[in-house]
């Protein structure tokens, strides 16, 4: 049975999953990097950056959009972008419907980047997230991800095959 604690203290069984949680967003992010780092010149923000636009109709999307599928302000986000038209793998214009808005486009170049980094993530993210999980697991992850998800705020995370460029 749990130990009972105050209103602002954690129960051991909540301490404990608690700290795993924690422990893993605190070293899957630099180890995510430091791969795309070395394989590709990218940090993991702009791999999600190009991969989401790889995955879009015409591979564009308004920058409002992909603020909110990486949970990111506009400014970081346009600063990454930025780094992306400097190496020829975005195109940014001005949304021809609605002159408000500011499209990402990602460049023929951004698509062979994005599929040259891909092996190597993947082989990555399996090695470090899926492969240790049995298949029941990996279901559990995708359910528990979404129910923490609901409770820590009103965005909506990207998925895949659900990007759109009106959105």
């Amino acid at each position: 049975m749990a130990e009972a604690a105050g209103p602002g203290a954690f129960t051991d069984d909540e301490l404990r999953t608690w700290s795993g949680l924690a422990t893993v967003l605190e070293w899957l992010p630099p180890l995510l990097d430091a791969q795309l780092q070395r394989d590709a010149g990218l940090t993991h923000f702009e791999y999600g950056v190009l991969y989401a636009l790889s995955t879009a109709p015409e591979r564009t999307l308004r920058l409002s959009v992909l603020a909110g599928y990486a949970n990111s302000s506009l400014t970081r986000l346009s600063r990454a972008v930025t780094r992306l038209e400097q190496r020829q793998w975005v195109r940014r214009a001005t949304d021809p419907t609605d002159g408000r808005y500011t499209l990402a486009t990602l460049t023929d170049l951004g698509q062979d980047t994005v599929e040259q980094a891909m092996p190597g993530h993947v082989a990555t993210v399996r090695q470090l997230v899926l492969s240790p999980l049995t298949a029941a697991q990996r279901r559990q992850l995708v359910d528990i991800s979404r129910r923490i998800l609901t409770a820590a705020g009103p965005g909506e995370p990207w998925r895949a095959g659900e990007t759109s460029a009106e959105a």
